[in-house]
């Protein structure tokens, strides 16, 4: 699942599949299944998928997709303890943030070595 960073109010089912790299089809699928999970829509029946709806999604992606729960399952364990699976999802969530700001360092310290190794000579 690619992070998001919240830079607009509203985003289109488009951009909120390729933030969790599925099709758009499963969103919608999924917004029937799970009630919180309600995007607002225009007048037209547009989509638009704000900060809320988009952590919601995150919630069911981390339950159906990374721990490989049935959508039975998803719901189950959001109905026996739905503080605690959102508690472990954000911190499951920090924990990535945190790891893909150190690779990054990472590559960084690697380019730097590099560039001291090669202009010491």
């Amino acid at each position: 699942m690619k992070s998001f960073k919240q830079e607009k109010r509203y985003y289109s089912i488009r951009e909120v599949a390729k933030m969790f790299n599925v099709n758009t089809s499963l969103l919608r699928y999924w917004e029937t299944e799970f009630d919180f999970i309600q995007p607002e829509k225009t007048d037209k029946g547009i989509r638009q998928y704000q900060k809320k709806n988009i952590e919601a999604i995150r919630l069911v992606y981390n339950l159906v997709k990374e721990r490989g729960l049935t959508l039975a399952g998803a719901k189950q364990r959001l109905k026996n303890d739905k503080e605690g699976v959102i508690h472990n999802e954000e911190i499951i969530h920090r924990l990535k943030s945190v790891r893909t700001d150190l690779e990054a360092l990472k590559e960084e310290i690697e380019a730097m070595e590099k560039y001291l190794i090669n202009n010491d000579a």
